[in-house]
């Protein structure tokens, strides 16, 4: 990663050929919008910790990171200083929205470009409506 920017980690859960996407309550400018839950990683973290740490504390599920949604530049651009990588994730657990979040939503193939994502995870939603789910 280059100097200055930090990284920033997703999760896609899937469960019975539906997507998790959970609604924002923070920061003010993305309050409403929808995402793939995840969150920064911390210094001395890999980004499989750091989403496992952030689908616990943001939605209280275990999950199992698998493979990596990769980006054509590698990386999911969100601004000049962010960049994203995006997992598969697998989990047994009831999410439940916690104070990052105010409701989860599951969502078709076909719905996933009904939510008002957050501008990240747009190109992402686009993806997974067009490739296969594990």
């Amino acid at each position: 990663m280059a100097p200055g920017v930090r990284l920033v980690v997703a999760g896609v859960l899937v469960r019975d050929d539906r997507i998790l996407a959970t609604r924002r309550t923070r920061p003010a400018a993305l309050a409403g919008f929808w995402e793939f839950p995840g969150g920064k990683v911390e210094a001395g973290e890999t980004p499989v910790a750091a989403l496992a740490r952030e689908l616990a504390e943001e939605l209280g599920i275990g999950v199992t990171v698998g493979a990596e949604i990769e980006a054509a530049q590698g990386s999911w651009p969100i601004s000049e200083t962010l960049r994203m990588r995006v997992f598969w994730v697998a989990s047994g657990d009831e999410p439940h929205p916690g104070d990052a979040h105010d409701a989860v939503r599951w969502l078709r193939r076909t719905e996933l470009t009904d939510p008002d994502w957050v501008p990240a995870d747009v190109a992402v939603a686009a993806l997974l409506a067009e490739r296969p789910w594990p």
